[in-house]
């Protein structure tokens, strides 16, 4: 072992002079100088000291203990306390006296520590130590840190070949010359460099490094360095399992998790990789078996990564088939995780039965090894991921292979989640379109158009629904409903809804009564269900009557619908926000306005204003703005709705989409006639002269008599069970529509007459002169309505 040299600051256990006494005494005892340190120490000025006896001044007791230094004595300080020294007594020549050394007892405990920490630190044969003067020159290294040839400490460590592993970082020269100039320390965990002269194997060095001296008089500089080659190794994988588990379980997409699985392999274990995953999968499906090869179309190539450059144009591209991989026995254990190495292209050619045509499609031209794995996971293999070396001349270790193996299993895990959603998604969609109506309508109140668009990314289809039901008197129901979640359950709240609304709709209900009853619906929902999730939803319902041209709206936590009149103008209904539905106990309210003829009504859920593009306006005209520039009377209602759902607003929606158009129409008052007819049965007989007449003026003589028959039944019963005067209407549209309106609220029930009854056929023959029949109830009383079709 070479010891460090007796240089000035690194000599082991160096003390300043303000923390040594130095005392000159003659051969009697009495001190003839007196140190600065002295007077520091012991606390008398040198004036005092001199003259006086030396023993009698500091009264020295009898040593107790030895030191590197010299025995410890306890002298006397001036102020009268008692102070520890370590006491080395240097003869002068010729017998004139002697100089008496002394440094306190506990620095010189502290001072011996150092110096056996510094030899230790230099015995030692696992680290390289060397120390630097101030110019980095090489003044000290202990035996590891020295060169076999007997060089020196010249060429100790060999600072100039330690090359930075990382990017950012400094090589070993730079790193020692920044430690010397900012005093800051580095420490092996900070700094791993790689040894560029170890021709033999990688070599990972850690390198510790500190300034000796002080701030204002740095001396030199401390460097150890330590081989952590094996241990760099486990370190690094665990890295890289870690980063595995952060990037490859976040994403419910197949695609982005085969592509974060590239871009984790390449360049940290290979050149290049690539991921093929079979198409069944990709569809959300079971994978097809695999023992070791696989057929034609099955495996399709979906991500790649080239360290280098682009992906080589011969191979098989991402997107493509992979050709049909012959069976072969090194394979067979890919079907139980395990992963295959090959170690040189012969071994790879191998593996692909020399075929000419496999191997220009599968293997680089300048490839040296290779590496693959399944992803395997709860017993199937989802897919396959290849990484190949290239420029990298080192070979695939069984390291390698159990990290390929670990990355693999949880990149499966992640397509096998992706999966399963995949199939959960469309199974929700497909639940879910098939459980909305038809995309347009038309009929004499309006023309309808709606457009749902599921949500997607890593959120399932949620619970929206629109709806256009026709009701009497060819008035028509608008409905647009959000269940609260996602997925199967959200899919199955809303089935449920939708069919009670349909239910409460045929009963002709008001608005805000219907909310109120749907609102006792979603709270048996709620009742009823097993799971711990909220229940509840929201709804806009609203009625427009073509007849009146009027539209009532009432809304249970739903955005309000907006109306584009025919100018191209848009404003937003004033609709009272009401609670959402499962709350209960809360009133609803509905307004009322009236439409021109050709406005279009825009009923949406909160999904299409939570798009991208809305979200960064800030601005609730946005859509206003978007229906005044494209829903115009010339445009179809389903090509306007699908050109404002379907925009490209950047990332896919998180939230399902649905928007529901309504261009309205109006009955012209010379298709309505209407009458007031008093509380006598004679008027019986008016009411048919005046609907044949009317049906005669209309073109429609050959539905006289039934409507005379259903007229004379319902007026004639409206008489006399009600009492006071009645209400008579035709209607012109798609159909002919009588109603009888009477101030009684009895139900008109539909019975089979016995033989010998004498009434009670009346309704029974009114339902089978008609399509449809029914009656509604309003503030007073209720009305019978019936339709019969008109030929044309």
């Amino acid at each position: 072992m070479n010891a460090p040299p007796e240089a000035p600051g690194l000599v082991p256990g160096a003390h300043a002079a303000d923390d040594v006494v130095a005392v000159v005494v003659d051969r009697s005892g009495t001190v003839r100088d007196w140190s600065g340190g002295a007077e520091r120490l012991l606390g008398y000025p040198a004036g005092e000291a001199r003259g006086r006896s030396l023993r009698r001044l500091l009264s020295p007791e009898r040593v107790r203990a030895h030191t590197y230094a010299g025995p410890v004595r306890t002298v006397r300080h001036r102020a009268g306390h008692r102070i520890d020294l370590a006491v080395r007594l240097l003869p002068l020549g010729g017998g004139q006296g002697a100089v008496v050394l002394g440094v306190p007892a506990g620095a010189e405990a502290t001072r011996a520590m150092h110096e056996a920490v510094g030899r230790g630190l230099f015995d030692q044969e696992r680290m390289a130590v060397a120390v630097y003067d101030a110019g980095l020159r090489p003044v000290g290294a202990n035996r590891t840190a020295e060169p076999g040839d007997g060089s020196g400490p010249a060429a100790a460590l060999r600072l100039d070949d330690l090359q930075p592993v990382e990017e950012g970082q400094g090589t070993g020269v730079e790193t020692i010359r920044d430690v010397l100039a900012t005093g800051a320390a580095v420490t092996g965990t900070d700094r791993m460099l790689r040894d560029a002269g170890s021709p033999d194997r990688d070599r990972i060095i850690a390198l510790t490094s500190a300034r000796l001296g002080t701030a204002t008089d740095p001396t030199g500089v401390l460097a150890v360095t330590v081989d952590i080659s094996d241990g760099y190794e486990i370190w690094r994988h665990l890295e890289i399992v870690h980063e595995a588990s952060k990037r490859l379980g976040g994403s419910l997409d197949i695609d982005r998790t085969a592509q974060e699985l590239v871009g984790l392999l390449v360049p940290v274990l290979g050149d290049m990789a690539s991921v093929e995953i079979p198409d069944d999968v990709l569809r959300g499906g079971e994978p097809p078996r695999y023992t070791g090869g696989h057929p034609e179309n099955v495996m399709r190539r979906i991500a790649v990564r080239h360290a280098h450059g682009p992906w080589p144009s011969r191979m098989v591209q991402p997107g493509s088939w992979l050709p049909p991989i012959p069976e072969r026995p090194e394979m067979a254990g890919t079907a139980c995780g395990r992963t295959v190495m090959t170690a040189t292209r012969r071994d790879a050619e191998q593996l692909l039965g020399h075929d000419p045509q496999l191997m220009e499609l599968m293997l680089p031209d300048d490839m040296r090894a290779s590496l693959g794995a399944p992803l395997f996971a709860r017993g199937m293999v989802l897919g396959y991921v290849t990484v190949h070396r290239t420029l990298d001349t080192r070979p695939f270790t069984a390291a390698d292979a159990r990290l390929l193996r670990e990355i693999a299993t949880r990149a499966a895990l992640g397509v096998d989640n992706a999966r399963r959603f995949t199939r959960e998604h469309q199974v929700s969609v497909h639940l879910q379109r098939s459980l909305l109506p038809q995309g347009s309508t038309d009929s004499a109140a309006a023309q309808t158009a709606g457009v749902y668009r599921p949500a997607s990314g890593t959120a399932s289809v949620g619970g929206d629904w629109f709806d256009a039901i026709p009701l009497s008197s060819q008035r028509i129901a608008l409905v647009v409903g959000d269940v609260v979640g996602h997925g199967l359950q959200a899919t199955a709240t809303m089935a449920r809804l939708r069919t009670a609304v349909q239910t409460l709709a045929d009963l002709d209900l008001p608005p805000d009564d219907l909310l109120v009853r749907l609102d006792d619906v979603v709270q048996r929902i709620a009742e009823e269900s097993p799971s711990s999730h909220p229940i509840g939803a929201t709804c806009l319902y609203g009625v427009y009557d073509p007849v009146t041209r009027r539209c009532q709206f009432a809304a249970a936590g739903h955005p309000a619908p907006l109306v584009v009149r025919p100018d191209g103008t848009v404003r937003r209904v004033e609709v009272v926000p009401g609670p959402p539905l499962g709350v209960g106990g809360l009133p609803f309210e509905a307004v009322e306005l009236e439409l021109e003829p050709g406005s279009v009504l825009a009923l949406h859920s909160d999904g299409l204003t939570q798009l991208d593009d809305y979200a960064r306006a800030g601005d609730e005209d946005v859509l206003a703005k978007q229906l005044a520039a494209v829903c115009r009377p010339d445009r179809d209602l389903y090509d306007v709705g699908r050109e404002i759902v379907d925009a490209d607003r950047g990332p896919a929606p998180v939230d399902d989409v649905t928007l529901l158009l309504a261009r309205v129409r109006e009955i012209p008052a010379d298709d309505t006639a209407a009458w007031r007819l008093p509380s006598d049965p004679a008027a019986v007989a008016d009411a048919r002269r005046e609907v044949l007449r009317q049906l005669d003026d209309w073109g429609l003589a050959e539905l006289a008599f039934t409507t005379e028959l259903i007229v004379s039944e319902l007026v004639t019963n409206a008489i006399r069970y009600a009492g006071e005067a009645v209400g008579l209407r035709l209607i012109r549209g798609q159909s002919l529509i009588c109603e009888v309106s009477d101030t009684s609220n009895s139900q008109p029930r539909l019975r089979r007459a016995r033989t010998t009854d004498e009434g009670g056929r009346g309704l029974f023959l009114v339902a089978n002169l008609t399509s449809r029949w029914g009656s509604r109830y309003g503030t007073s009383g209720k009305t019978i309505w019936t339709e019969q079709p008109i030929d044309t």
